[in-house]
């Protein structure tokens, strides 16, 4: 048999913002796809248009490209295989559904949702399957004539899969092995509604997936109980040549406790879930639902992508940072593990502020200039270059920067008290009186200068290094923080550094 092309699909519902596992979900078909030089595609999932949401298309498409992960065909990208939103191929599916009809390996059922109501309340665990099915208003219970009639009279009914019972199905999964399940345990799920003349998922999606020509699916575990009726529909429709391999990933794990991640445990904890803010309403409520995103609280997307390459894969070795282009051939899908990872949300956090270390103080600065303008700096780009320079390395986040480093643009107008209670000695305002007019003196203010000749009266005067720096430091800062004080002093100047020092003698006295 000739080798096929690779091509493998990420196919979300857009009924909502993208959850963080669907991106992971996405990014490691994307490493699979580009690995093995074959396609991405993106489908539109939307017949379930009850909970279908207009803008949620959008924010996924928008979500990736921030991401950086690229799809070669679909929904806005184009392909020869399209239409790619499933809503916009009905017609295919209905040749489908009609020849599962014809072959008898589906069937036409009439019950109505308070008919299945009154039977679930009667039977625990009610299953509509080979054991039920001729209990029910269905096409084997019922005459043709009367299936016709109640078909020409508009009565609403679904097209059911028929399971037969006493079958073994193998599900071939790349990272579980063979999966063998009962078909006593599968219910007759139902591939089309007439109500919407829209397939469910099962039927779509396999029809899709033979059509585009997909020969992996890499999903999520959740998904691993319909991989037996998906099997069983390849089988009936004669196509198992080309039934894709599965590939079913660990599911992402709360942080703390057990279970599937959630919004809630994001809420809970304060990390977000989504990768870009929302905005949306609760289609229950009409409540207006906000949803933070990676994006808007400051991640960088290459820190995001390195974050979720790792979760439940790992290429081995002690290397954790990784570009896009660096995770590709290192990528084995059968090594990822079949476990649940624990979304380890600092983790996340460690990873961007491992990015900000890679960056130039020029491309931190370039991020960070806006804020800096909306505080009233006045100061050139190449100042805040510098403050970057000193500053990046002790924040994990761009928008820490300006709580951090204010105090290279303004002035202390206060003192923080518990600094003042334990730097602010008896001795502080004299001994930086003093300093002042060393300073004065100074005409190569640079770093190197000033700490010569700072240090050289210190010893002479014999005064305890740290009082002196630990008073200054509150004098131009207004607290216990920044670099080196040297590096502080160079970069205000001699001017402000004099005019900072004699505003604390004169407040702190």
């Amino acid at each position: 048999m000739e080798e096929r092309r690779v091509r493998v699909r990420f196919a979300p519902s857009p009924t909502g913002p993208l959850h963080i596992g669907g991106v992971r979900t996405a990014l490691y078909n994307y490493l699979f796809a580009r690995q093995h030089g074959g396609d991405l595609v993106f489908r539109i999932e939307d017949t379930d248009r009850t909970r279908f949401v207009p803008e949620a298309e959008t924010y996924i498409i928008e979500a990736f490209k921030w991401l950086g992960i690229q799809f070669d065909e679909g929904v806005s990208f184009g392909g020869q295989y399209g239409p790619y939103r499933q809503s916009e191929r009905s017609d295919i599916y209905k040749k489908y559904v009609q020849q599962l009809l014809d072959a008898g390996r589906a069937y036409i059922a009439f019950d109505t949702p308070e008919e299945l109501e009154r039977v679930r309340q009667h039977i625990t665990n009610f299953q509509y399957d080979s054991r039920t099915r001729m209990h029910m208003r269905n096409s084997f219970t019922l005459k043709a004539s009367e299936v016709m009639r109640l078909l020409e009279e508009g009565h609403q009914y679904v097209v059911r899969f028929r399971v037969d019972s006493g079958q073994e199905v193998v599900v071939d999964d790349m990272i579980r092995g063979e999966v063998r399940v009962k078909s006593d345990i599968l219910d007759d799920k139902v591939l089309y509604k007439s109500a919407d003349q829209l397939p469910t998922y099962h039927l779509a999606n396999i029809v899709d997936d033979h059509l585009m020509k997909i020969t992996h699916v890499i999903r999520g575990e959740e998904w691993l109980p319909s991989a037996p009726l998906h099997v069983l529909l390849y089988q009936a429709f004669g196509w198992e040549d080309t039934m894709p391999r599965f590939a079913h990933l660990p599911l992402l794990l709360k942080p703390d406790g057990k279970g599937k991640l959630s919004k809630r445990d994001g809420d809970r904890l304060g990390f977000p879930v989504f990768p870009l803010d929302w905005h949306g309403t609760d289609s229950k409520t009409g409540e207006p639902v906000f949803c933070s995103g990676y994006r808007e609280q400051g991640y960088f997307p290459e820190a995001v992508i390195n974050f979720l390459a790792l979760l439940g894969w790992n290429p081995g070795g002690e290397q954790e940072l990784f570009t896009l282009d660096e995770l590709v051939p290192l990528f084995d899908l059968t090594k990822c593990s079949k476990a649940g990872a624990k979304f380890a949300y600092e983790k996340g956090i460690w990873f961007n502020h491992e990015y900000i270390l890679k960056k130039t103080p020029e491309e931190i600065a370039a991020i960070w200039e806006p804020e800096c303008r909306s505080h009233g700096v006045k100061d050139s780009l190449e100042r805040i270059t510098q403050v970057v320079a000193m500053m990046k390395d002790r924040v994990s986040f761009v928008k820490e920067l300006w709580p951090l480093c204010s105090f290279f643009f303004e002035a202390p107008t206060s003192y923080d008290e518990k600094t003042v209670k334990k730097r602010w000695k008896e001795d502080s305002a004299q001994q930086l009186t003093e300093l002042c007019s060393v300073l004065e003196d100074i005409d190569d203010f640079s770093l190197e200068n000033q700490e010569k000749i700072v240090h050289t009266w210190i010893e002479q005067k014999e005064y305890k290094l740290g009082n002196i720096m630990n008073a200054w430091r509150l004098a131009l800062v207004g607290e216990g923080k920044g670099p080196g004080m040297f590096d502080i002093s160079a970069f205000l100047g001699k001017e402000e550094t004099i005019r900072r020092t004699k505003k604390a003698i004169e407040v702190l006295g």
